[in-house]
């Protein structure tokens, strides 16, 4: 019964989060979802309903990656930090998907943010 709870009160954060930030071609979405071993980004254009660029801890690039949960998702908040600046952008909505800023999930953001993202 506790597990449910904690889901139900992570997707009602989600929806409020969701409500807030709506990403655009221009300023995309930078979504984050993190499991119990892996952390995945995504940079979603919710107008046109497309994934402009996505990296995961699971990804062919990163499966050789060592160290802890927190320095493989810097890793990953870098990398799609550089894939953004790739493409020409530079500012997003950051939308954690209901879950805290901390650890992973900070570690990520401030990845991203040493690549050039603002937000």
């Amino acid at each position: 019964m506790g597990q449910n709870v904690k889901v139900a009160h992570r997707e009602k954060i989600k929806r409020r989060s969701k409500a807030r930030g709506q990403g655009t071609a221009e300023k995309p979405r930078l979504y984050v979802f993190r499991s119990l071993s892996q952390i995945y980004a995504q940079l979603v254009d919710d107008v046109n309903g497309k994934t402009l660029a996505s990296v995961s801890s699971m990804s062919k690039e990163n499966k050789e990656l060592k160290g802890t949960k927190t320095e493989i998702s810097e890793i990953v908040g870098r990398q799609i930090g550089e894939k953004a600046v790739a493409q020409g952008i530079t500012t997003v909505v950051f939308d954690r998907n209901g879950f805290r800023y901390h650890g992973r999930v900070k570690a990520l953001a401030d990845g991203a943010r040493q690549a050039g993202l603002v937000f």
